[in-house]
C-alpha cells in the first residue's frame, strides 16, 4: 500500500489547520496564569495537566524526528513544549513549599525519568522502521489514556448537573482539533496518529452534548443559594444598664474570612480543572 505524500494538498490543509486549533488549546491556560502572576500565588491550581501536556509534546516530537514524514508535529508540539514549559515554571514559581515539591517530583519523574527511559531503550533495543513503531505505539497509548482523563469531568457534571468544570469553548477546540489531526493521520495512512484522535472525536461530542443537557441546570443557583451565610434579624432591645465595649477589627481579615478582597469584590473560584 502506497502512503500518501506529506506535500499533499489535503495532508497539508488538515496538518496547518491542525497546527491552528491546537495553538489555541495550548494558549487556553493564559489567563489562568495571568491571575497567578497577579496575584502571586498558585491558589489551589494544579501543575499535573501542564507537566502531562510537556511529556505528551515531548513523545510526540521524538516520534516525528523518528518517522520524519509527519513533519507538522514537530512545528505545533515544540510551541507546546515551550508553552507548558513556561507554565510549570510559573507554577513552580508562586505556589507553596509542599506544592512545589510534588511539582518538582512530578517532572523528574514523567519528564526526565520516563521519557530518558524510553529514549534510551528505543535507541538501544530498536533499529530502523521498529523504533518508529514502537515509540507511535507509546504515543498512542499515552494518547488515548489523556483523552479518556476528561471522563471523571462528565462524571462529575452527571452528578452534579453543573457544566462549571466543562467549559464548552475548550471542549469544541479539543474536538475540533481531534477532527483534524484524525484527518492527517488517515490521509498519510499514519495509524498511531489516527487512532488516539478517535477516542478524542467520541469524548469531545459527548462533552458538547453534556453541556447541552445541564447548561441551563438550577443545581448551580440551588448551589449558590446554600452557600450564602444566614442573615438573622435580632428586633428585641438590649437589657438596660449592658456594658457593651468595642473591640478593635481587622478588616482585611474580614475580608479574607468572607472571601472578599480589598476592593470589596468576591474573588473569582479558585478551582479549575484543566484540559490539555
Amino acid at each position: 500500500m502506497t502512503s500518501v505524500s506529506h506535500t499533499h494538498p489535503l495532508v497539508f490543509t488538515f496538518g496547518i489547520l491542525g497546527n491552528l486549533v491546537s495553538f489555541m488549546v495550548f494558549i487556553a491556560p493564559v489567563p489562568t496564569f495571568y491571575r497567578i502572576v497577579k496575584k502571586k500565588s498558585s491558589e489551589g491550581f494544579h501543575s499535573l495537566p501542564y507537566v502531562v501536556g510537556l511529556f505528551s509534546a515531548m513523545l510526540w516530537i521524538y516520534y516525528a524526528m523518528v518517522k520524519t514524514n509527519v513533519t507538522l508535529l514537530i512545528t505545533i508540539n515544540s510551541f507546546g513544549c515551550i508553552a507548558e514549559t513556561i507554565y510549570v515554571a510559573i507554577y513552580f514559581t508562586y505556589a507553596t513549599k509542599k506544592a512545589r515539591m510534588k511539582t518538582l517530583g512530578l517532572v523528574l519523574l514523567l519528564n526526565f525519568g520516563v521519557f530518558g527511559l524510553i529514549l534510551f531503550l528505543t535507541q538501544i533495543l530498536c533499529q530502523g522502521t521498529k523504533r518508529a513503531e514502537v515509540i507511535g505505539w507509546i504515543c498512542m497509548a499515552f494518547s488515548i489514556s489523556v483523552f479518556v482523563a476528561p471522563l471523571s469531568i462528565m462524571g462529575r457534571v452527571i452528578r452534579t448537573k453543573s457544566v462549571e468544570f466543562m467549559p464548552f469553548n475548550l471542549s469544541l477546540a479539543l474536538t475540533v482539533s481531534a477532527v483534524m489531526w484524525f484527518l492527517y493521520g488517515l490521509l498519510l495512512k499514519d495509524f498511531y496518529v489516527a487512532v488516539p484522535n478517535i477516542s478524542g472525536m467520541i469524548l469531545g461530542v459527548l462533552q458538547m452534548i453534556l453541556y447541552g443537557i445541564y447548561r441551563n441546570s438550577k443545581s448551580n443557583n440551588v448551589a449558590t443559594e446554600k452557600e450564602l451565610p444566614t442573615v438573622v434579624k435580632v428586633d428585641q432591645e438590649l437589657p438596660p444598664k449592658v456594658n457593651c465595649e468595642v473591640y478593635p477589627v481587622n478588616i482585611s481579615s474580614l475580608d479574607s474570612e468572607n472571601g472578599e478582597g480589598k476592593d470589596g469584590k468576591n474573588l473569582e473560584d479558585s478551582q479549575i480543572n484543566s484540559q490539555v
